[in-house]
This record gives structure tokens, sequence and C-alpha cells, in this order.
């Protein structure tokens, strides 16, 4: 009597593609794709955001890894070669382009470009909101600042580490006078929120934003919105603290919930306040060292990454601040 053949298991393991260029990942005519099935003797679908790998458990399990690293590659938009799939595949290394490794990019599925920190500030910046649940960006106009904790608070819904963004700042100055301002509250303050509504909409389609401000998943709002409130699971971020008085910083670190972060941006050069010594910026920067879970970052001139005369209108107002010093 003759054994009935054993039938052969297969499985299916689905990876995460968001914000993957689908061009740099399979390659012209699904190239590289196809050179993956063939070192992996798997098959590999690309289906919309997904990448589909299925075959025996040992050719899936070859394959997974040099997949990951392919979608990762893709992501920060650096391409690559059949030949580099097969590197892969074999365990080596690939280059940035410029014998560097380049840093990581974030993972912003809709942004217009790719966003990754452009300087060793920047990098540290990064790292500080990663790794701290309260961190302070300090530094002058054109640094990033705000930019950059907008994009890692958009990655880090869209990872869904968090239910919801809140972004805040003082609205005129700390006082908030907004009573002589025409049209409803929302008219009032959009204006001085409107800087956050563009770093949104250059990481999100214009309609997405809406749809998360409606749905309150995105919350802009001036920082008296804030007392009251206890903010769990949410990525908060405080622009322009700077212009916040001591006991508004107060009211914002002390909203703190479970599961959140808070990012607090600010520029000591540009404080509105009547007294300088009211600023809460100023404050916490005493009050809050040492404590452990809040990292402080300073970025300065060599982190601005707008147009190249900001970084010498900087330098200009800082040697003329420097020389008022030593005339005292």
């Amino acid at each position: 009597m003759s054994s009935q053949p054993t039938k052969t298991q297969v499985v299916q393991e689905r990876l995460d593609a968001v914000g993957a260029d689908q061009l740099l990942l399979a390659g012209v005519n699904d190239a590289y794709l196809a050179e993956l099935a063939r070192l992996s003797d798997s098959r590999v679908i690309l289906r919309g955001d997904e990448l589909i790998l299925s075959g025996t458990p040992e050719s899936v399990e070859r394959a997974a890894p040099v997949a990951r690293r392919m979608i990762e590659r893709a992501r920060t938009r650096r391409p690559f070669s059949v030949s580099d799939v097969e590197r892969l595949f074999e365990g080596e290394g690939l280059p940035a382009g410029d014998g560097r490794e380049e840093p990581e990019a974030l993972i912003l599925p809709h942004a217009r470009k790719v966003i990754r920190p452009r300087s060793e500030g920047q990098r540290l910046y990064i790292d500080a909101i990663r790794d701290n649940d309260i961190a302070v960006g300090i530094g002058p106009a054109g640094t990033g600042k705000t930019y950059l904790a907008v994009a890692r608070a958009v990655e880090t819904l869209h990872l869904k580490r968090v239910r919801r963004i809140i972004l805040t700042r003082p609205a005129v100055e700390a006082g908030e006078a907004l009573g002589f301002l025409p049209g409803d509250i929302r008219e009032k303050v959009d204006p001085y929120l409107r800087p956050l509504y563009d770093a949104l909409e250059d990481m999100m389609p214009p309609d997405k934003v809406r749809q998360a401000i409606s749905e309150q998943t995105i919350e802009i709002a001036p920082l008296a919105y804030m007392r009251g409130r206890t903010l769990s699971d949410a990525f908060l971020i405080l622009d322009e603290a700077q212009n916040a008085t001591v006991a508004q910083m107060k009211m914002f670190l002390t909203r703190l919930g479970l599961n959140s972060k808070t990012v607090i941006t600010g520029d000591k050069t540009q404080i509105d306040l009547p007294r300088r010594a009211d600023s809460g910026l100023l404050d916490i920067e005493e009050v809050l060292k040492g404590i452990e879970g809040i990292a402080f970052v300073y970025l300065d001139e060599s982190d601005v990454v707008r147009h190249r005369l900001v970084k010498e209108i900087i330098r200009a107002y800082g040697a003329r601040e420097d020389r008022t010093e030593v005339g005292e």
C-alpha cells in the first residue's frame, strides 16, 4: 500500500510598507521583488501598503529580514539595485551613498518629502523626543524645533503609540489678550496657530488634516485652553514657549497623563513678555534641570535649515548682544 504524499506547509507574512517608495522597493518590472523571491524561494507580492511573503516556513523566514531592510531603504528614498538585494540576502550592509550612514528618516506615509534630521543638533533633538517623556528644544528661528516635533508627533500617531496630538502655543502675548481682534474665538486665534497648521499640512494631505481636527485626533488650541485638563495617550507640543508665563508653564506641564509625551519649543532671544524673567521657558531650565525623563536640547545657527542668510542674521544679532553685554 503506497503512502500519501505529505502536503507542503505554506505560510504567509504581511509586512507593513507604508511610506515606502513603491518603485524603489519593487524596482522596474518588479526586478527587486523577483530577485528576493528567487534567492529566498518564496513568493513576494507588493499589494497596496503591504509586502506579502508566502511559501514554506523556511523560505519566508529567509525572505522576511531582507524584505524589512528593503522597505526601510525605500522609505528613506535611497535607491538600490538587484545586486544590492543579493548583498542584503548574504547579510552584507549597504552604504548610504557617500560612505556615511544617513540619519534615520521619520515614517510619514503622506509627507511631501523625506523628513530626517539635517544636523547633529537636530539628530540629538529627535533622539531626545524619542527617549524622554518631556523634551525641551531651545534655539533660534529656522532650526526646525517646531517642524521636527510635529513630524515626530505625526509619526507617533501613525504608529498608533498615542491616540491624539495636541498642539498649543501662547496666542499673541502670554496674556492672550484677544478681545480687540475681530471675529469669533477661532478667527481670533488661528493666525497665531498658523505655523502649526502649516507644519501639519506638509506631512499630511489637507483633507486628512481637516478630518483629524474634526474628529479631535489632532487638536490645535491656545495655551489657555489646556487649563483643567488631564491629557492621556497624547503627544503634546507647546510651541513658542518663551512667551508662556511661569504659571502657564506649570499649568501645561501638569496636564501630562498616562502614556503621553510632551515637547516644548522656544527661542530665548524672542521673549515678548513685559519682563524677561517671567518667561516659563527660562524658569524650567533651572527648575527641571537633572530630572530623569526630561531632556533639554540646545540648537544654534549651525542647525538652521532655512535660507543661508538666516544663519548670518542670527549670528549678527548674537554678536550685537555680546557687545552690549561687554559694554554693560
